[in-house]
């Protein structure tokens, strides 16, 4: 796996339900490496910190080879690099084999898979519709977050390398289907239960359906 490109965003103003609000999902590539923070991407824009940014948010990755599906649904977009919202989009990043609680180095940044993402309604304004969010949901290849480990300096080109995989057979897609699934699987629930790297907010809200 590889780096494609780093993406930032300056903050967009876009309206919702009659109100204006900043966001910063609008992301385009920059040719300067960005730096990889505590709790989020040096030079980018993280509004709403109670769902964006922090700890377990630091940083958001999505696969290159995605662009050619989405692509071919929504071919009137104006296509570049970040239209996810993701600060570093990853040439071979596969959510089917990245397990929660894998560490790897990229650049000078160590960081650790910690949770998918879920969309949300900025999403579908970024691509003028909100029915991308089920489309989104179905096609279950969300990228991932990740937290960081050891601050550094990320660049195109840079390598994803696997320094220590999760104990915790749990991948980003097996959570990620689970989030939205009506029956719940109790082996994976007890999975992401008892993995340490997701955050406690989220295995707290799972225990329910155990």
């Amino acid at each position: 796996m590889k780096v494609i490109a780093t993406n930032i965003s300056k903050g967009s103003i876009i309206t919702w339900k009659g109100k204006e609000e900043k966001t910063g999902i609008y992301k385009c590539p920059t040719k300067a490496p960005i730096h990889l923070g505590k709790t989020d991407v040096g030079r980018d824009t993280v509004v709403d910190r109670k769902y964006h940014g922090g700890i377990h948010k630091a940083c958001y990755l999505f696969s290159a080879e995605e662009y050619t599906y989405w692509k071919n649904l929504y071919p009137q977009q104006d296509w570049d690099w970040g239209m996810f919202g993701e600060n570093l989009t990853i040439a071979g990043l596969d959510e089917s084999q990245i397990r929660i609680g894998d560490i790897y180095k990229i650049g000078g940044a160590l960081v650790q898979i910690s949770q998918p993402r879920e969309p949300c309604y900025k999403l579908g304004i970024r691509f003028g519709t909100q029915k991308i969010l089920k489309q989104f949901i179905a096609r279950s290849r969300p990228g991932t977050y990740v937290r960081i480990l050891e601050e550094g300096m990320v660049a195109i080109e840079d390598g994803m390398i696997l320094k220590e995989q999760s104990k915790n057979s749990l991948t980003v897609q097996q959570l990620y289907n689970l989030l939205f699934a009506k029956e719940k699987a109790q082996d994976l629930l007890h999975l992401a239960i008892n993995n340490h790297a997701l955050p406690l907010k989220k295995r707290d809200s799972l225990k329910k359906y155990l």
